[in-house]
């Protein structure tokens, strides 16, 4: 087999005019949450990717854990991500959202009235940090607040606020949702027996660990359908304080075949390693293939090369790259043509300037100039 992933594909639900994707990347722009022009731009320039993943956005108030976020359960905010959405469209991209809950990764300055985050349990993230405000009131990275741990109600109503998230990404225009699972926020909380400590229906075995994640996604599947929905899930990861634990393999492969069963758009798997934390083990995604018929997603120091190797391999069908879009906004013309790509600025990714944000230039336009 030899899949060239700059062609065009139907796969599953999806009909995307290349097998690459733009991964979720948070970048702090929107200081009333609501997108704006510019944001339609960003994400009109990188729309050579045939997959693009927003940034995570809040689906409520409490779901916060950085500032400047957008969100999606306000009408103004459908109304800002419809001039996303057009754009990409326009750009013949296809464009899912990120719905995210980041739990007890938050502080009392993300939250209304500075009230504590809520997880799956009290135990806090002590070494982590969200973006929000100091003491003093300077903006920047503060420690995670000790959370309070959601009841029974409370966690139905978060199922509920994914839920209206995704109705109203539909209204928005957007092609699907991926509801973020990974990374430590709260969906992963629940799933790791170290951070839920719940001896109630959501806590204890693999299938009460389980329980809030697939509950969730079938409400969004009642909702909009399932081949609008998708999920990212960092197995093996350890952001933000989430520790290994034994079950780790047979989580995901229950985790696997629940979601088989279910027939979402994707599955989207990030390897940590790229962000400083564990790798995936050797053989993982091969397995994970074995326990999972349909569509993976790999993202996490993905290359053009590896990105081919795997896709033809049958181990992945779409390889989706994060930071390196940032600061290449014709990352996919680069790969195929094995253009350098420009380093990105870090110190630039959170900000409400737009210095690093839509001001990077193409390959063509770098060289004109030199």
């Amino acid at each position: 087999m030899n899949i060239d992933i700059f062609k065009p594909l139907i796969i599953g639900s999806l009909q995307l005019k290349n097998r690459i994707a733009m991964a979720p990347m948070t970048r702090a722009r929107n200081a009333d949450g609501i997108p704006k022009d510019f944001n339609a731009e960003y994400y009109s320039q990188r729309c050579g990717a045939g997959l693009i993943i927003t940034e995570g956005t809040a689906i409520s108030e409490t779901s916060k854990g950085v500032l400047h976020i957008p969100g999606l359960y306000t009408p103004h905010q459908v109304e800002g991500w419809k001039k996303v959405t057009d754009a990409v469209h326009e750009k013949g991209s296809t464009i899912f959202t990120q719905l995210w809950h980041v739990g007890r990764v938050s502080h009392t300055t993300n939250q209304p009235d500075g009230a504590a985050p809520v997880g799956a349990s009290d135990i806090q993230a002590e070494n982590s940090t969200a973006w929000g405000y100091d003491e003093n009131g300077k903006e920047g990275f503060v420690p995670c607040s000790k959370p309070r741990a959601l009841s029974i109600d409370e966690i139905h109503q978060v199922e509920k606020d994914f839920t209206n998230a995704a109705i109203n990404a539909i209204k928005a225009g957007f092609d699907g949702v991926e509801l973020h699972g990974a990374n430590g926020y709260l969906i992963e909380q629940f799933l790791n027996p170290f951070i839920n400590n719940r001896t109630d229906e959501y806590g204890g075995n693999i299938e009460n660990r389980s329980r809030f994640l697939l509950e969730t996604i079938d409400a969004c599947i009642a909702a909009i359908g399932p081949d609008k929905v998708a999920i990212r899930l960092t197995p093996y990861g350890g952001l933000h304080e989430v520790p290994h634990y034994d079950e780790i393999e047979a989580t995901y492969q229950y985790l696997a075949k629940e979601l088989a069963k279910r027939k979402i758009a994707f599955i989207h798997i990030m390897d940590q390693k790229s962000r400083g934390s564990f790798a995936l083990p050797e053989g993982f995604p091969e397995r994970f293939r074995n326990w999972y018929d349909g569509v993976i997603i790999l993202a996490g120091g993905m290359d053009r090369v590896k990105s081919e190797k795997l896709i033809n391999d049958g181990t992945i069908d779409i390889a989706a790259f994060g930071e390196p879009f940032i600061s290449n906004p014709d990352l996919v013309e680069r790969l195929k043509n094995n253009w350098e790509l420009t380093p990105p600025k870090r110190e630039l990714h959170y900000s409400l300037l737009m210095e690093g944000y839509t001001d990077w230039p193409s390959y063509a336009q770098s060289n004109a100039k030199s």
